[in-house]
């Protein structure tokens, strides 16, 4: 199979505005992508990715610009944006730049925050959906796999992951540097999944002396609120609990927004205008952005962290340095392997008409000789070995590297000199 059938086409926290991003949120609903993809006849094999900071389809296709317009138009159903803005908001990664992009991905390079752990756990919950629902094939479970495990050995040869670890802990950096620091104060987390778990955690670190969880299940609320020595409530108490807390960081997966100015101009007057100060992490946004216009409340959504992120940009660079290059080397191999894909069939072919024609001859000559059996073992090792010497050399021909052009012309010649496709009619 030819690389250039790879192709990855998607949107991310870089291409497009959270505005944008919050429309293109499937992470409810996996039965109706699943459905539109399997309609598209052009993409052939495929694995769907969604995530807070991006929306990928990787894919396999002959038919490569049919299949690039359907997905696009598939991502933007839900989105009043002309074809023009779509392809703007897009990127279309195809062959060895696919596989290296995906490769970054599943290693955090390509995250907003570099070296966070995330976005690996949710590309193996993407592949094992897309793998359940049979999706993928031969070429995709081989480059998922591989994309895993450059992830595992950038982790451990590198410590890409020790500066910045998540989203949640830029929005700490990000609340640490409004308040000085974050001594005594009081955390309200809206959400209790993974992003709040680690949100939480860096609070404590950071001196936060309480954290209080609000989630629509109490039940998950008073669970993790419980590790933290914290207590939790119901999202219909999230009004009064911000008279009293500095922080709100809300991670809900809600369809919409949970917070409007209009319930927090109210509050403000409570608080006599103490700084409120409010991270949005969630995609689409849980935040009304209007809040920004009321005194002494401070908001803040998943782009504005990407300035925490260029501030931890130098410590990451060298450990990042390191990672592409191991990115770079194992985009060599897997395109290796796809090339041996390539020429393995003929090389099998080879081989095979080869071993025919040396057991019809030994057929031949122990009918006229009428050797002993130990006589017929040693002179059927005996021409085995000189068609394997013999065959060497055209094999490792056919293996070495070449371009994608040459490969082919180097085939159509071995199944020529081989009379391979006499039989089929060709």
């Amino acid at each position: 199979m030819s690389v250039d059938r790879i192709q990855v086409l998607g949107v991310n926290h870089k291409t497009a505005p959270v505005a944008v991003r919050e429309k293109l949120c499937f992470s409810n609903d996996l039965d109706a992508p699943f459905s539109a993809l399997r309609a598209i006849s052009a993409c052939d094999e495929f694995c769907f990715l969604s995530t807070c900071n991006r929306v990928e389809v990787i894919y396999t296709s002959s038919e490569q610009e049919e299949a690039a317009r359907a997905i696009r138009r598939f991502l933007f159903s839900k989105c009043r944006v002309n074809d023009d803005e779509a392809v703007a908001y897009t990127y279309l990664h195809q062959g060895d730049k696919a596989v290296n992009h995906l490769f970054r991905v599943a290693s955090s390079l390509d995250s907003m925050v570099v070296g966070e752990p995330q976005i690996l756990g949710q590309l193996k919950d993407a592949y094992r959906e897309s793998s359940a629902r049979k999706t993928t094939g031969v070429i995709l479970n081989r480059l998922l796999h591989k994309s895993f495990s450059v992830a595992k050995r950038i982790r451990t040869e590198t410590n890409i992951g020790s500066s910045a670890v998540s989203i949640s802990y830029a929005a700490v950096e990000l609340a640490k540097k409004i308040f000085g620091n974050l001594d005594n104060k009081k955390a309200l987390l809206v959400g209790a999944g993974e992003m709040a778990e680690l949100a939480a955690e860096h609070l404590i670190n950071q001196g936060v002396s309480e954290v209080i969880v609000a989630n629509r299940t109490l039940e998950r609320a008073v669970t993790l609120a419980q590790r933290f020595n914290g207590s939790a409530v119901a999202l219909s108490e999230l009004i009064s609990q911000l008279e009293v807390v500095d922080i709100m960081l809300s991670s809900t997966g809600a369809p919409g927004l949970i917070l409007h100015k209009k319930d927090v101009k109210p509050v403000m007057r409570k608080r006599r205008n103490r700084p409120l100060f409010l991270i949005d992490i969630a995609v689409p946004r849980d935040l009304d952005p209007k809040l920004n216009d009321l005194d002494n409340v401070y908001l803040y959504d998943v782009d504005d962290l990407s300035n925490v992120v260029e501030m931890n940009k130098s410590e990451r660079e060298s450990e990042a340095c390191t990672a592409e290059r191991i990115v770079a080397e194992d985009t060599l191999k897997f395109l290796q392997w796809l090339d041996n894909m390539e020429v393995s069939p003929t090389i099998a072919a080879i081989r095979s008409k080869a071993e025919i024609i040396r057991k019809a001859e030994l057929e031949k000559t122990f009918h006229h000789l009428h050797p002993s059996a130990k006589e017929k073992k040693s002179i059927d090792k005996l021409t085995s070995a000189i068609i394997n010497k013999l065959l060497h050399d055209p094999i490792m021909f056919l293996k070495e590297n070449h371009s994608p052009e040459a490969r082919k012309q180097k085939l159509d010649w071995a199944r020529k000199l081989f009379s391979l496709d006499v039989d089929s009619g060709k």
